[in-house]
């Protein structure tokens, strides 16, 4: 199986509302990514701080589960990029429905690292602020992922 048919078989069971499955595609020493300026901003590493520190957090704040669904999956080498929507109901009765835009890291038929773009303005207003925070300062994260790219930092 491809990186590309990896993703899409997980997102078949994230549209079906199997959140168990991206816990389990995920290699132990996975890196996910909130990149920017807001609440939720970080990075969780490793896979164990992903689910304990973001998911099942997140999960909480749902009232009847969560599903995601895949609008266009594009791979290349070990990266595979997925645009997507999620839904939801929060535990107070507002609706979650969220576009996402995820880059996927895969090696070793495994997710190495998430970096997730989101609509921040709608978990900002819905959603409540994540205790505890990321485990590594957003300033940190962005400075690692310019060096690991080869990019410069430009300014703030």
């Amino acid at each position: 199986m491809n990186n590309r048919e990896f993703i899409a078989e997980l997102f078949d069971q994230l549209a079906q509302g199997n959140s168990q499955a991206l816990g389990a595609a995920m290699a132990e020493d996975c890196r996910w990514v909130f990149p920017g300026d807001w609440s939720w901003s970080g990075v969780w590493e490793p896979r164990s701080a992903v689910v304990d520190g973001l998911l099942r957090p997140l999960a909480r704040q749902f009232a009847d589960g969560y599903r995601n669904e895949a609008d266009l999956i594009v791979a290349e080498g070990d990266r595979v990029v997925v645009q997507a929507r999620g839904y939801a109901t929060t535990t107070r009765g507002e609706p979650y429905h969220q576009t996402y835009c995820f880059i996927f890291r895969i090696a070793g038929g495994r997710i190495v690292e998430v970096i997730e773009h989101c609509d921040t303005a709608l978990v900002e207003r819905v959603l409540d602020p994540l205790i505890p925070a990321p485990l590594i300062h957003q300033a940190e994260a962005e400075e690692e992922l310019r060096a690991e790219s080869g990019h410069a930092r430009v300014g703030k």
